[in-house]
């Protein structure tokens, strides 16, 4: 791999908003992109991160310091179902900040995560000292930063990278659903079992994977669709909302349709953006996390005593105060920061959780919800 010294290396800079800066080596495609900078504690599971629509817009540092070692699949690989081996049919962050990369030594890799940013057009940056990044971020809170990757050995000038910073939307303000969510309806993986919907905010594939994995038919529905009572000539038994980008609070046609008896009817199950939005819809409220949860490393602690490890992804949360009035109780809590986990209601009908139970990457100890789900579905339909 180049090194600094190599003179045929790129050059990178990771400037933040709040004027701190970090030099490195520049991996992937030449280009300057300015997001929210976020930290990821994973030690596996890049592929799955990066192409994460839940990462849009952002600009994603790994803490664990070396990264690469096992490729990456072969570009538009499928399962069996046709859904993506990853998260989504592409990369989703608009930029990448690692402390080193190696070369790849496993049996289903294709590319390296170099050759991989370059042929999606994304920048990263190698050779930051991510660990002091980390500490900053969570220190200051997340804040919008510029990356810029070049050919040239001349230092990026301060002042061009605070402009470009200057001139870019921020975080919240952003709209990512026409990047990530489908235009049209469509039954993903074949007719099965009962029929569940999913308004797609962003949804990962081993969401859909993990329900039809437990043969239901999935209708796969624009965020802003109508939750249809019947598609073609099948009965709507259940609906799931899932992950996604961006401030909860924005997305007013997800949450109005959320709000709607016959859709308030059905068994739902609400996975981290869904666990916010259904709050939403109900009457409560959310907030931005100061720098947010994402990893694979997170507990949940469940009233029963039960402590669980679960993957998570997301910047905002729910205030637990804003259930009182919605005929909501909380589920499950962050030990950490004390943050809302997971929300149900008394008849059973209604189900959120913060966290990732198809634990892709990470753990999948939380995967009962998804099978208490497919109870609800299957009496119902």
């Amino acid at each position: 791999m180049p090194s600094s010294t190599d003179p045929h290396a790129l050059r990178g800079t990771l400037l933040l908003e709040d004027g701190v800066r970090f030099d490195g080596v520049g991996i992937g495609a030449p280009g300057r992109r300015v997001g929210e900078v976020v930290f990821t504690t994973g030690m596996v599971g890049y592929p799955e991160s990066l192409t994460d629509p839940s990462f849009r817009g952002q600009i994603l540092t790994f803490t664990y310091p070396l990264l690469g070692n096992y490729g990456v699949p072969a570009a538009g690989a499928t399962d069996r179902h046709g859904l993506p081996v990853l998260e989504s049919e592409e990369m989703q962050v608009r930029g990448v900040v690692v402390r080193g990369t190696t070369r790849p030594n496993h049996w289903s890799s294709r590319r390296t995560l170099e050759a991989w940013l370059a042929d999606e057009g994304v920048p990263g940056v190698r050779g930051v000292d991510t660990r002091r990044l980390t500490e900053h971020l969570r220190a200051h809170g997340v804040v919008r930063g510029v990356l810029d990757v070049r050919e040239s050995d001349a230092p990026a000038r301060l002042e061009d990278l605070k402009k470009a910073i200057a001139r870019a939307p921020k975080y919240g303000d952003e709209r990512f659903m026409s990047e990530v969510a489908p235009k049209k309806p469509a039954l993903v993986g074949g007719r099965r079992g009962p029929m569940v919907a999913v308004l797609d905010c962003g949804v990962k594939a081993s969401i859909l994977r993990a329900l039809i994995d437990r043969n239901l038919t999935v209708l796969r529905l624009p965020y802003d669709h109508e939750v249809p009572t019947k598609w073609d000539g099948r009965r709507v038994a259940g609906l799931l909302v899932g992950n996604g980008p961006g401030d909860p609070a924005e997305l007013g046609p997800t949450i109005e349709e959320l709000g709607r008896p016959s859709v308030r009817g059905l068994p739902t199950l609400g996975i981290c953006l869904g666990h916010q939005l259904l709050a939403l819809s109900r009457g409560g409220t959310t907030f931005k996390l100061k720098y947010g949860h994402r990893g694979q490393n997170k507990t949940v602690c469940f009233p029963d005593g039960r402590a669980l490890i679960v993957s998570e992804n997301h910047g905002y949360a729910v205030d637990p105060a804003s259930l009182s009035k919605t005929g909501l109780e909380p589920w499950a809590n962050n030990p950490d920061d004390g943050t809302l986990e997971g929300f149900r209601d008394p008849s059973g009908r209604v189900l959120a959780l913060q966290g990732h139970p198809e634990g892709h990457p990470g753990p999948q100890e939380a995967g009962f919800v998804f099978d208490q789900f497919v109870r609800k579905v299957r009496a119902r339909a």
